[in-house]
């Protein structure tokens, strides 16, 4: 019960998260509208063309400023995380938790205040953009840690494939939330979302449980392989429920719960980067959300400029993007539980993603059959790998073979990896925007380009991967040698 809370609590408080970031590019068609359709300019002033427009976002240079909201906030992020993630070992997580969603409600908050106080100024939208996104950077290594505390790595990648979904589904609310008011008062598209992630926060801080040993429960086993005789861990976790304080406890019982309570220290920077495998998933997750934010931001545009559809129907059409970025982080976890293979699932995504999103490009806009079938799938094996390595990966690392039982380091390693992340979400817009007066072909051969590098990085960790699993099949295969000769013998 306790673990199926967790799920469903850190889902909740996530998709708030996203549900407050997507009100900034709905918005954006209400700060310059097309004022021509609306008629002759009442005021009679110079700027006719876009009397209607909210200032300082009226000027010829619109563009510009929007995308200076949307990399305040990526590169507020980005530099954030890394620090965040240290807080976050350091510091109650539940409290760490609510009081980053409280903080983050009210920046969001006061950005749509901006419209009722009739504020003109550009720098205090980017100072609200800022502020917002240093502080969402308390959400996604404390949810995943969280996560971690609860879920053993034998089911981890299915269930966090499933539980990533709440990005997506964020952004369907907060697209839908926004929408509401986005005509009449867009203001208020702010201020919902806003109260909305300040009450998640409010409810996270009185029902969060961080730990199972905070509750009585036993810990999951992280490393520990279980013969066929043996329970599995994951069911003596949820079925057992608390531990027996009884006389009756096994001595193997007794130490698990006082090992928990010695608390170890929490890992440093540059401990957390020593752990293998972090700086390889690192990198290659800067080049894998660089693809899927460039897609984030830049799809609808492409869509309407390519495939001539109108702004709403671009807009339908991009959410299959998100679609099946769910199907491909569930399919991700399953296969890579069921190998046991993290890094070759996302390098075998990440080769058959390239010549999809070549493709894409030049056929994906043939029919409306063939671009909602090539979104979904473009989606999947593009998010796929991006999800598998933002969850499951990073809740492996943290809590690797060796930090020998010492598991705080999962927020510090989650922090280290998606802010590495948001460094490329940061860059790919910006690099769609430089390279798409060249021509939309040149866009997708740079996004082919970062799949490939994702790939690449992640080699020597495939490698070890597939040697570990030959090194398996010879010692499967010298055992049924040795079980042959000895019936033989026996015979």
């Amino acid at each position: 019960r306790y673990r199926g809370l967790t799920l469903v609590l850190t889902f909740l408080c996530y998709t708030s998260y996203h549900l407050s970031r997507k009100p900034i590019s709905i918005i954006k068609s209400q700060l310059h509208p097309n004022c021509s359709a609306l008629g002759p300019n009442p005021h009679n002033d110079s700027n006719s063309s876009a009397w209607c427009s909210w200032a300082p976002f009226d000027g010829d240079n619109y563009n510009e400023l929007f995308g200076a909201l949307d990399n305040a906030f990526l590169v507020a992020y980005a530099i954030g995380m890394f620090i965040s993630g240290i807080f976050g070992e350091r510091l109650p997580l539940r409290y760490y938790l609510s009081a980053g969603m409280v903080v983050s409600g009210l920046f969001t908050a006061l950005f749509g205040l901006g419209y009722f106080w009739n504020i003109h100024v550009l720098w205090y939208f980017i100072i609200m953009q800022v502020c917002n996104g240093l502080v969402q950077t308390t959400g996604w290594p404390s949810v995943v840690t969280c996560v971690g505390n609860w879920f053993g790595k034998g089911k981890r990648g299915f269930i966090m494939g499933i539980w990533n979904s709440h990005s997506s589904v964020g952004n369907i609310l907060g697209s839908l939330i926004a929408g509401i008011w986005v005509s009449s008062a867009w203001g208020f598209s702010f201020v919902v979302p806003g109260i909305i992630i300040a009450v998640m926060g409010i409810i996270c801080f009185f029902f969060l449980v961080e730990y199972p040993e905070d509750v009585g429960c036993s810990p999951p086993m992280h490393h520990v392989r279980v013969t066929s005789k043996e329970k599995d861990p994951e069911a003596v976790t949820s079925n057992e429920g608390p531990l027996r304080v009884s006389g009756q406890s096994s001595g193997d019982d007794s130490n698990s719960t006082k090992e928990p309570a010695e608390k170890p220290e929490a890992i440093s920077f540059l401990g957390a980067l020593k752990i293998p495998g972090v700086v390889e998933f690192s990198l290659c997750l800067l080049f894998a959300k660089l693809v899927s934010y460039t897609f984030l931001y830049w799809l609808p545009l492409y869509i309407v400029n390519v495939a001539h559809f109108g702004a709403k129907e671009a807009g339908d059409l991009s959410t299959l993007f998100d679609v099946g970025g769910i199907f491909g982080g569930i399919l991700a976890g399953l296969i890579s539980d069921y190998t046991g293979g993290r890094a070759t699932t996302c390098c075998v995504m990440l080769v058959i993603a390239a010549p999809m999103l070549f493709l894409y490009n030049h056929v994906g806009q043939n029919g409306i059959g063939t671009s909602v079938a090539m979104l979904i799938i473009c989606g999947a094996l593009v998010n796929g790998p991006y999800a598998l390595i933002t969850t499951a990966v990073s809740a492996d690392l943290g809590t690797h073979e060796s930090l020998k039982g010492n598991s705080r380091a999962l927020s510090t390693v989650t922090a280290i990896i998606d802010g590495t992340g948001s460094v490329g979400a940061a860059l790919g817009p910006l690099l769609a925007g430089l390279i798409s007066p060249t021509g939309w072909n040149n866009v997708f051969y740079m996004l082919i380009a970062a799949d490939v590098l994702a790939c690449l990085l992640l080699a020597r960790v495939v490698v070890k991967e597939v040697r570990g699993w030959c090194g398996c099949m010879v010692r499967k295969r010298g055992s049924s040698v040795q079980l042959t000769e000895s019936v033989l013998d026996g015979k």
